[in-house]
């Protein structure tokens, strides 16, 4: 049983930035990959960025170069930094655990970005 529970969503201008954070706790593995994804109204879920247990990072090709995820593995804490935001990144942001062993999936609650002037 893992929790994830995020935050740092809210409403930000074109342009700004914001930080999401994903704290995982509960009965967690040695060994897991961490992602975020995202949903926009009318559009299917979207891969944002992949991190695994030794950093090696995957970016959808929407974000590449304006987001960078990472990961501490001490706090079993992943974070999504996202910079230069445009309105077309308005989504619901959902934190993804996937277990090396198991492959197991565990999600958050999700959480709303608004890009807006």
């Amino acid at each position: 049983q893992v929790q994830l529970v995020e935050s740092g969503g809210g409403l930000v201008q074109p342009g700004g930035s914001l930080r999401l954070s994903c704290a995982a706790s509960g009965r967690i593995s040695s060994f897991y990959v961490m992602a975020w994804y995202r949903q926009a109204p009318g559009k299917q879920r979207e891969l944002v960025a992949i991190v695994t247990n030794a950093g090696i990072t995957t970016y959808g090709d929407s974000v590449k170069g304006r987001f960078t995820i990472s990961r501490d593995n001490a706090k079993n804490t992943v974070y999504l930094q996202m910079n230069s935001l445009k309105p077309e990144d308005t989504a619901v942001y959902y934190c993804n655990m996937r277990e090396w062993a198991t492959t197991l999936d565990y999600w958050g609650q999700g959480t709303q970005v608004t890009v807006s002037s």
